[in-house]
């Protein structure tokens, strides 16, 4: 597996990771913990170093998967977590029900980081990321509390999630922000207009959520399927039946180029993440041993110019139809 650094940091991490979310939270029921333990293990000895979770995802249960599973490889991997949320009993962070419930206050910062600690059973939390902007809290407090995490000892890195260009700014001036995670692929790229090229000012790593459209660029979602209402995707307009139908144009253009590489759909989205800076990691969650094999093999698809300048020419010719979030949760994001 070939590693990358994120940003100006000397956070070395391999060039795809691994989103644990779904493990427990959001598509579907939780997952069988032991399967889900194996699959991280595989993981790991497939050369993923680099693995995904936040205390919201469960609320609780994908940090203690998560602990405990990479137990035994501890030093040889990055786990990153996230703070940022009231995990009251009645909050569902999907929207669902209950309220968005943000907190950043800094005393919040600490507890959270206490609990994450335990369940991630680890002594240093190797990437910290705030996992939404609250707009009740100036981010230089936040990113001061970050920096006391981190003289402590207690944290490693700072991250921040979904942030806009101002905010990653001024939490940077106060404390180097190491990573920005937020959603980007072939059918959202709204990134690269203003924070991408901020990014590359500052010097600050980007990891790509969503990579691969939340299943839809795989080429294996069409205008049938249905999702249950316990999977995430059955709120998002994205994912209507009208909208699907209207961007298969998309995994038509990633059908052609794959079969062209002999390759996937889903591994000509990852290479063309990666093409696009050498300072990108994607996260790719999946719960299937051979769809992390199928992730984890996008490494080594090589996209020429000539490949990636098709790729943009036919993309650009594709409007993607259908609102990535529900109006409440877009709200929380590009603050």
């Amino acid at each position: 597996m070939q590693k990358r650094k994120l940003g100006n940091s000397n956070l070395e991490v391999s060039a795809i990771g691994l989103g644990c979310m779904g493990m427990s939270f959001s598509y579907g029921p939780p997952k069988d913990m032991q399967e889900m333990t194996a699959l991280l293990g595989a993981a790991v000895e497939r050369g993923v170093t680099f693995f995904d979770t936040a205390e919201v995802y469960g609320p609780f249960l994908n940090e203690e998967l998560v602990g405990e599973a990479l137990a035994p490889f501890r030093g040889q991997v990055v786990i990153a977590t996230k703070f940022g949320f009231d995990l009251n009993p009645d909050f569902d962070p999907r929207g669902m029900k209950g309220s968005p419930g943000l907190n950043s206050r800094p005393e919040h910062i600490k507890q959270a980081v206490e609990g994450s600690l335990k369940r991630l059973k680890v002594e240093t939390i190797d990437l910290l990321y705030q996992h939404r902007v609250d707009p009740n809290v100036p981010i230089e407090d936040v990113a001061l509390a970050v920096k006391d995490l981190i003289q402590e000892g207690k944290v490693k890195h700072f991250g921040l999630s979904e942030a806009g260009v101002e905010t990653i700014r001024r939490a940077h001036a106060v404390q180097p922000v190491t990573v920005l995670q937020s959603e980007y692929s072939l059918w959202w790229r709204k990134p690269e207009a203003e924070v991408i090229p901020t990014l590359e000012e500052l010097g600050i790593g980007l990891v790509p959520y969503s990579p691969l459209g939340k299943g839809f660029l795989t080429g294996k979602i069409d205008e049938t399927t249905t999702f249950d209402s316990s999977d995430f995707r059955s709120t998002l307009p994205r994912f209507t039946s009208e909208a699907l139908k209207a961007n298969q144009a998309l995994i038509d253009l990633l059908g052609s180029i794959a079969e062209r590489k002999q390759a996937t759909p889903a591994q000509i989205a990852l290479a063309w993440l990666l093409a696009q800076k050498p300072w990108i990691v994607p996260i790719p969650g999946t719960t299937k041993l051979h769809r992390l094999e199928e992730n984890i093999g996008a490494v080594s698809v090589e996209l020429t110019s000539d490949d990636l300048r098709d790729i943009d020419g036919a993309a650009s010719k594709i409007t993607v139809q259908g609102a990535r979030y529900p109006e409440k949760l877009e709200q929380m994001t590009g603050r």
